[in-house]
């Protein structure tokens, strides 16, 4: 062996003494695939992270420090392992699928990052507002702005203000107005109760009756004496048949009589039946006295309304007041006769 031989041969065995073992190789190898498998993994991550983010940022600084990580480690993987290569006859070919992974990995994640840094200050400005505020802003400025000068007037309805005129009225004027409202109230009553004499059949013409004992049979016997029934079928001087008497008088049927017993009070002679055979005929009843009525008083006694003063009172005419069988006159409130029984049609 020559010396050269011997010093390669020792160079060699020198070389040999310092180069890892196959295993040792594999155990690193191993590492750094573990070592790449994670910085892939956690790359992985980072881009799936930005990919659902809701606003546009630009690539973070943390994946130029993961590049940089990895290339360090892929020169340090290479230069532990440049002696065995050398021996072996060339390095293996999947650290440089590692690296072509990578590269590509780094490539799809920056350029994509670029371009959304790039489109970020056309997005976020609105033109003209020197990037100092949002466009949302302006818009909303803007919105409010026409929102504040709205006319509402324009929408509204047109309003018609009206008001009814009124007049002050003095105290004389009311008690003017209520003085001729009373006179109009008293004149239609007037004109209704001059109706209701019409239709009764009463004398309507005003004034005094003929006054004075007019009675045809002042002479007469009465029942008390003996004697009979006048021509209208009633007990002579008796109040029944003065009153009966008086109505054919006005009615201008003195002979033959038209009010008689059988047509006036065909229910009994006596004054107790006066009113009810008033009210089987229709006939008009009333408080209020006029001339010509008869007076009815549940003393059974009739008698003839002569007048009405118009002072509260009643002026009457009758026989029998007091059981005389006489005439009398006599002045009494309205108000001491129970009934007015108008003269029958």
């Amino acid at each position: 062996m020559t010396e050269a031989a011997s010093s390669r041969l020792t160079g060699e065995s020198s070389t040999d003494a310092a180069l890892p073992s196959r295993r040792e190789m594999r155990e690193q190898w191993a590492r750094e695939a573990a070592e790449a498998a994670a910085v892939e993994a956690a790359a992985t991550e980072s881009a799936a992270v930005e990919s659902t983010a809701s606003d546009v940022t630009a690539v973070p600084a943390p994946d130029a420090a993961v590049a940089r990580a990895v290339r360090a480690s892929v020169q340090r993987a290479a230069a532990a392992s440049a002696p065995l290569r050398a021996a072996l006859g060339g390095p293996p070919r999947a650290p440089k699928s590692r690296r072509s992974a990578m590269r590509s990995f780094v490539t799809f994640a920056v350029v994509p990052g670029l371009f959304l840094t790039a489109a970020l200050p056309a997005y976020a400005f609105a033109p003209g507002s020197g990037g100092q505020s949002f466009a949302a802003s302006d818009s909303r400025e803007a919105s409010t702005a026409g929102a504040q000068s709205v006319d509402i007037a324009s929408f509204s309805r047109e309003v018609t203000v009206s008001s009814d005129g009124f007049a002050a009225v003095s105290s004389e004027e009311i008690q003017r107005l209520t003085l001729e409202a009373e006179r109009l109230a008293a004149e239609q009553a007037e004109a209704e109760a001059a109706e209701a004499r019409v239709r009764a059949g009463a004398n309507t013409t005003p004034g005094v009756r003929q006054e004075g004992d007019d009675y045809p049979w002042p002479w007469e016997a009465t029942d008390d004496q003996g004697g009979g029934f006048s021509p209208m079928n009633y007990y002579y001087r008796e109040c029944v048949d003065f009153v009966a008497w008086r109505l054919n008088r006005d009615a201008g049927a003195t002979g033959p009589f038209k009010w008689v017993w059988s047509t006036l009070t065909p229910g009994g002679g006596s004054a107790y039946n006066w009113a009810n055979a008033w009210n089987g005929h229709g006939w008009t009843t009333s408080y209020d006295p006029i001339p010509g009525a008869v007076a009815w008083f549940t003393a059974n006694h009739v008698a003839y309304v002569q007048s009405v003063p118009g002072d509260g009172t009643v002026v009457l005419e009758e026989y029998n007041w007091g059981n005389d069988h006489a005439y009398h006159r006599r002045t009494v409130p309205i108000g001491e006769v129970d009934l007015f029984l108008y003269p029958p049609p």
